[in-house]
């Protein structure tokens, strides 16, 4: 029985970080892949494609937490409750660097 690299075993934990949806893991694995390489270009398609699921899934999970706290943002704004109106703005602030975590132009 082979032993497998450590690129396999990452690629492997990626996918197996896929399916149980832990995409944070996901990409660490992914980038431990990407980073066994001398350049991004030499990824096979797989690996590719496990990457851009990676990123896409935590993104877009942030991203929508985002969109949420900013409609909330602005159904709160007018209402007089500076209270609510600075707990609102923090927590957004708080997602925004969640967010530029993984895509640093948000």
């Amino acid at each position: 029985m082979a032993i497998p690299s450590p690129g396999d075993e990452n690629v492997y934990m990626a996918k197996l970080t896929e399916q149980v949806e832990r995409y944070e893991e996901m990409v660490k694995f992914m980038e431990n892949v990407a980073s066994a390489i001398p350049r991004p270009d030499e990824l096979s398609v797989k690996e590719h494609n496990l990457l851009s699921v990676a990123y896409k899934n935590v993104i877009g999970a942030r991203r929508a937490s985002w969109r949420i706290v900013s409609s909330i943002e602005q159904k709160e704004e007018g209402h007089g409750n500076a209270d609510h109106d600075a707990v609102i703005l923090q927590y957004k602030s708080k997602i925004e660097v969640s967010c530029r975590k993984y895509a640093p132009e948000f």
